[in-house]
Formats: structure tokens, C-alpha cells, sequence
């Protein structure tokens, strides 16, 4: 992996960069769409190349449940599996492990995680070296590090105890990597809501000189307040020379600030979760398509939408499609979000490429200052200026 540096905006920390990768060129900032089981939900890979997506997620804790690594390792992986020739990242499952623990259905140890397969009830146990097996098989260009998302509220010694275990296995981790010449290996910065905690991390994990670093353990059910504090703190701690990336966050204001920030990659289920059920973005907000309001609106579902979905239907026709359970509907749903997101961290790289952030911005509701004054009061002269 190559990562090269284009812009940087004068006013805030956003940056645009270049991401050379095996299966293709990715630019930054980049929304990926979130593709667990090799699939983003409803859409054929076709579909996906046609929002204008880049590179792809998908989880290789579920894969290794089903249908199995070594199966898409005899498949060609990954990319020859599910038909996608562009970049693709592989999640540890590490969240997946925090989100069953929180149901008592999984025990951490010092070397790994014993876990019951939800389907079968079967025991299994990933560790940082399984992890890092499992991936190489899958093949994806970027793979992530096995790590300890701790749980919500934590105390001190907990988040201590998560972070030495984070630590540890980003060690091992590399060390198990097989795949160097072919797959870039991602750690993860992690401590909670704790900026002196964030702060070690970020200086322990930068020692380690990994391709690239991934700020971990946000929007894991804290107050927007607290996850755009905690962001912005690590991502300015950061190298420059490295490509960041802010796991699970997607939604349009979350990605603006993100990207202020100066964050380069962004993954989130959100918007095709939120298109199942019904709910779509606007450069005016959310909207839901089975009100009422849009039983015989035969416009777009936004204006200056140039996706599939807006330039061949109209909100009417997908209310109706939603109304009748057709499954065609969260498919144009689906289609559109992604568009909206891609195209939004498509216009804020050319703005930051151009040097007109500024006036980008002033296009939406929540200016820059005003985000900084309602997320971040004590941090956000020395964040960004």
C-alpha cells in the first residue's frame, strides 16, 4: 500500500489523499459501504460500483462463522468470491465479540476470545493470530487488527486492562501476518472515552509503525458529545504520513466532522439499515418514504440526486413499492443512500482539493462553527487552528 498526501485545508484539519492498494486507486476521503457476508445488503455488486463506492467492508468474523475462510480461500478470495475487482477491508470481528459480550455470550482472555456461533450454539475462539489466519485466506487488500473494544460504561482499570490487551495483540498481530507483500495490515487506537488513555495508545500503536491506524471504539453508544470530543482528540494526535481511519461512523454530519477532523476513512451499516426500513437522506435531513406526505409526489427522492434510484423514480412510486412489501423498494432505498454519502465525501475531497471547503460548507444547515461550539467548546481552538 502506497498512501500519498495530496491537500490539506487551511482552515480545519481536513486533508485529501491517495490510497494505492492491490485491487485498485483509492481516493480520500472515502466512504466505504459495509458489505458483512460479502454482500451489501440488497444490492448486487453492480449496483454498489454504481453509487460511485471504491472499496468495500466486510467482516471477517462472520465469514469465519460462514461459509468459512478456507472456502473463500479455495474460491480465490474474497474479491474472485463475491464478484468485486476493487479494493476491499476486512474488520477483525473484534467489535462483533464486544457486541456479544454485552449479552454475556462471549469470554475474553489474554490470548483471545471464546465465543458461541449465534446459528449453531457452537464454540469458537478467535485470538490475534486466528484473526490474522482468517484474513490472509479471505485476501482482502486491507486487513485490521485484532482488538479489545471495551465495554459501555467502563472504569479506569477497565479500560486499562482492554487497552494492554489492545496492545498486546497488535504485536502478535503482526507478527502473524503471513501476507505482507499483498495485504496492509491496519492497527487500532482504543481507550474509551479517556483522552490521557487515547493519548498512550496512539503513542504506543505509532511505534509500532503500522500502514495505517484506525481510531476504534466510537459510536459504541455514547453521547454525540463524547464521540465527537473523543474523535476529534485522537485524530489530532495522529501522524500525517499515515492514513486514519474512523470505524463505524457514517452518517452525512458525522462524516462532515469527521473529515474537519481529519479522518480518511469511514465505514458505517447505517445507510442501507436505515433504507430497510424505510428512510432516506436529503441535503434537508432524513426522510421517511412511507409517509404520507409522498403518496403522490412524483418528484426525486432529492433534488440534485443524480443516482439510479432519483433519476428513474419517484418518491411515489418507491412509497408504494414499500407499502405493497416489495423488496424492490429498500433496494432503491439502499442504492440512493450510499450515492448520497459517496457523493458528499466526493464533493468535500474536491473542495478540499480546490481550497473551497469553506464555501462547501456554508451550503449546509450546521455550519463548521456551529459543530464546534455545540461538540467540542474546550478542544476546538486546538483542533482547528
Amino acid at each position: 500500500m502506497k498512501f500519498t498526501l495530496e491537500n490539506e485545508s487551511k482552515n480545519f484539519k481536513a486533508r485529501a489523499g491517495r490510497l494505492e492498494l492491490p485491487h485498485g486507486e483509492v481516493l480520500t476521503p472515502v466512504f466505504m459501504p459495509v458489505g458483512t457476508n460479502s454482500t451489501v445488503k440488497t444490492l448486487t455488486m453492480e449496483q454498489v460500483k454504481e453509487t460511485g463506492a471504491q472499496i468495500i467492508l466486510s467482516n471477517a468474523y462472520h465469514l469465519y462463522l460462514k461459509p468459512g475462510a478456507d472456502l473463500i480461500e479455495q474460491a480465490g478470495g474474497l474479491h474472485n468470491w463475491s464478484n468485486w475487482n476493487k479494493p476491499i477491508l476486512t474488520d477483525s470481528g473484534g467489535f462483533q465479540v464486544f457486541s456479544h459480550g454485552r449479552f454475556g455470550k462471549s469470554k475474553i482472555t489474554e490470548n483471545g476470545v471464546f465465543f458461541k456461533d449465534p446459528w449453531s450454539g457452537k464454540e469458537h475462539f478467535i485470538g490475534p493470530e486466528e484473526s490474522m489466519s482468517i484474513q490472509n485466506k479471505l485476501g482482502a487488500d486491507i486487513i485490521m487488527a485484532f482488538d479489545d473494544c471495551p465495554k459501555l460504561p467502563s472504569t479506569v482499570e477497565e479500560l486499562k486492562t482492554s487497552l494492554n490487551r489492545t496492545h498486546g495483540w497488535a504485536i502478535k498481530c503482526q507478527k502473524a501476518h503471513k501476507k505482507k507483500d499483498s495485504q496492509s495490515l491496519f492497527l487500532i487506537v482504543q481507550g474509551g472515552s479517556n483522552e490521557e488513555l487515547r493519548k498512550q495508545s496512539v503513542d504506543f500503536i505509532t511505534s509500532l509503525n503500522p500502514e495505517g491506524i484506525a481510531v476504534g471504539g466510537v459510536s459504541v453508544g455514547e453521547a454525540k458529545e463524547e464521540i465527537c470530543r473523543i474523535t476529534a482528540y485522537t485524530l489530532n494526535l495522529l501522524p500525517k504520513d499515515k492514513p486514519r481511519y474512523v470505524m463505524g461512523v457514517g452518517t452525512p454530519e458525522d462524516l462532515i466532522f469527521g473529515i474537519l477532523c481529519g479522518a480518511d476513512m469511514f465505514d458505517c451499516v447505517m445507510p442501507t439499515r436505515i433504507a430497510r426500513h424505510g428512510t432516506f437522506y436529503t441535503n434537508e435531513g432524513r426522510k421517511i418514504i412511507k409517509n404520507a406526505e409522498f403518496i403522490n409526489d412524483f418528484s426525486s427522492l432529492d433534488r440534485d440526486c443524480k443516482c439510479h434510484s432519483c433519476l428513474n423514480h419517484t418518491k411515489a412510486y418507491i412509497r408504494h413499492l414499500f407499502k405493497a412489501n416489495e423488496p424492490t423498494g429498500p433496494t432503491l432505498l439502499s442504492i440512493h443512500n450510499i450515492y448520497f454519502l459517496t457523493n458528499l465525501v466526493n464533493n468535500l475531497r474536491n473542495a478540499i482539493i480546490n481550497n473551497t471547503l469553506n464555501d462547501f460548507l456554508n451550503q449546509f444547515p450546521l455550519t463548521p462553527h456551529e459543530m464546534i461550539n455545540k461538540y467540542l467548546p474546550r478542544i476546538a481552538q486546538e483542533t482547528f487552528i
